[in-house]
């Protein structure tokens, strides 16, 4: 599981860095670029090439971007002895499942602190593949419950096992969590050298916690790349905001620095991340008829899988840009940050009532309207 100095481009760019940040190798990277040419021919677009970056794809057990992040921040809980893990989401969390996934297969144990969220066949996986993880998992009304719910768990394992679990950041998104998004820009940038695709004008990302379009922005940039990061955001806006994301690059920034002083300090470039706001819908995890419609003509000219929560809403959003010209001659890439793998074998025949009953609602209560059947 470990990592060569080849085997990251921000390592090849930067030794430096490599006896400094901790790192194993989870995913398995590069992920391909590929051309959606039958979507440019439905939406005649001839002028405008349209790529896809295949994060669904960066590996067993569990795909999409959460992998890229926890490469560094689980090399840092086993470095530090931890046996552990702690993190945090919504009741059919992406980042809180790969996160008790990946752990898993390093000797580690996960909690996962979560909260309500509307419901879905995709909350209903996530919940019985959590079972079948064995990941612990508790559920809080909010999010002030939760951290008084964090602390008291924190100390009960405190009393039981010697010491705290290592504690992981929502979506982990931290200083260290972004560097597995900084070396994801240096990884695109070879893919780009080598002709797999031209430099992007424009790449669209789902904004979350925000780690992985402000990795992206801080790796594009010192990569050399003039791609404007274009970032979607799929939850409150007290989540996703400019100036957090500024606070998040400047400290990425400076713990890469220190790590090796040949990476530059950058400013934050301003004029190079926009925000998209309009496809956010009611709520999160709330799908809405744009990005279910987005879901169809992708999987309808592509076969690729999206979902409501993040990737069907941020390719709404380029849709949109594409059909108002806006986006005409320019070159596009969509960064698909959905898990591909099918999670129905491992979980038949799980039983949801062995879950806290806390998540049986998820199974008891029809889904939303929107969702789609499961695959």
């Amino acid at each position: 599981m470990s990592i060569t100095l080849t085997d990251r481009p921000l390592f090849a760019r930067y030794p430096g860095m490599y006896g400094v940040l901790p790192h194993v190798s989870l995913g398995t990277l590069p992920t391909p670029v590929e051309r959606l040419q039958a979507l440019e021919h439905v939406l005649e677009v001839p002028d405008t090439r349209v790529y896809v970056k295949r994060d669904d794809l960066s590996g067993p057990p569990y795909g999409g971007n959460k992998v890229r992040k926890l490469e560094f921040l689980l090399a840092r809980a086993a470095k530090r002895g931890y046996k552990e893990v702690l993190t945090f989401g919504g009741a059919g969390s992406n980042h809180a499942l790969a996160t008790g996934l990946y752990a898993q297969t390093m000797g580690m144990k996960s909690i996962s602190m979560l909260i309500p969220q509307p419901n879905s066949s995709g909350v209903r996986a996530n919940l019985l593949m959590s079972l079948r993880a064995g990941i612990e998992v508790h559920q809080s009304p909010g999010m002030i419950r939760t951290a008084l719910d964090t602390i008291g768990l924190l100390f009960a394992r405190r009393l039981s096992t010697g010491r705290f679990p290592y504690l992981i950041a929502p979506g982990g998104t931290s200083a260290l969590g972004m560097v597995g998004f900084v070396n994801a820009a240096f990884e695109l940038k070879e893919q780009i050298d080598r002709g797999e695709m031209p430099e992007p004008d424009f790449l669209y990302a789902a904004s979350g916690t925000m780690g992985t379009v402000v990795g992206l922005l801080l790796g594009l940039k010192a990569a050399g790349l003039r791609t404007k990061v274009a970032a979607v955001r799929v939850t409150e806006a007290r989540f996703s905001s400019l100036r957090k994301a500024e606070r998040l690059f400047r400290a990425s920034c400076t713990l890469l620095h220190k790590a090796d002083p040949a990476f530059p300090l950058l400013p934050f470039p301003q004029a190079d991340f926009v925000f998209i706001h309009d496809f956010y819908g009611e709520a999160y995890g709330l799908y809405t008829p744009e990005a279910m419609e987005a879901v169809r003509l992708l999987e309808e000219t592509s076969g690729l899988h999206l979902e409501g929560t993040y990737t069907g809403k941020t390719f709404a959003a380029l849709l949109g840009e594409l059909k108002s010209g806006r986006l005409q001659g320019k070159t596009v890439l969509f960064w698909n940050t959905h898990n591909s793998h099918d999670l129905s074998a491992e979980i038949k025949g799980m039983d949801y009532k062995t879950l806290p009953k806390e998540f049986h609602g998820y199974f008891e209560e029809p889904v939303q309207p929107l969702d789609l059947a499961p695959r």
